[in-house]
């Protein structure tokens, strides 16, 4: 009897140490600036929070980083991104930068050589891409108008997924800013998240 029960409980060791490890929730990570980090407002009232209560109200199986720094810039991610993708492991990526490029008048050229090898790095890791665009006011000229068509550029260069534009439904409405008229506030978060969601669905199927 004792035989028996020693080797019933080989047999489940064995079938333990065969039995595959829980399956960590595959990882969203948010690459942007401050319009994704949350300046001036609350964390959890921040998009990327909102995003996260929408997945799992829809029992979307995903957990979210959000990797976005106030004041980045389209040279900064492409510096870092490599670093985020190696500690997030991250199936898809939302990558929202190029506002602080534009206010600073940054040449295209640049911008659009950032955002492409910031794109082309998260494919190498097999990662699944929504660039998300930006604009900037009309008093830039023919600079705001250029400025808005790269993000579709590189869209269609590395055939990505594309928002049009982050702050849609919100640019044009004053009361949705804060103090420095740069920043939404939390009660415009939710129409983010939407302009967000409507490129970032598709990719979670």
């Amino acid at each position: 009897m004792l035989h028996f029960l020693n080797c019933r409980c080989l047999l489940l060791a064995g079938l333990l140490l065969l039995a595959p490890a829980a399956r960590a929730a595959p990882t969203i990570m948010i690459y942007g600036d401050s319009l994704s980090a949350g300046y001036g407002i609350r964390q959890d009232a921040a998009w990327p929070a909102l995003l996260l209560r929408r997945l799992q109200e829809k029992s979307l199986d995903y957990s979210v980083v959000n990797a976005s720094i106030s004041g980045e810039t389209s040279s900064g991610g492409r510096a870092r991104i490599d670093a985020a993708l190696s500690k997030y492991s991250p199936k898809v990526v939302v990558v929202a930068l190029g506002a602080n490029d534009g206010l600073r008048g940054l040449p295209l050229g640049q911008l659009r050589d950032n955002l492409t090898a910031i794109v082309a790095s998260a494919q190498r890791q097999k990662a699944r891409v929504l660039l998300v665009g930006q604009r900037i006011p009309p008093n830039y000229g023919a600079y705001a108008s250029a400025f808005q068509q790269v993000f579709g550029e590189v869209a269609r260069t590395r055939k990505t997924a594309l928002v049009d534009f982050l702050l849609d439904g919100v640019a044009t409405q004053p009361q949705l800013f804060q103090s420095d008229n740069l920043h939404p506030t939390a009660e415009a978060q939710a129409q983010l998240l939407d302009n967000v969601w409507r490129g970032l669905a598709p990719l979670l199927e």
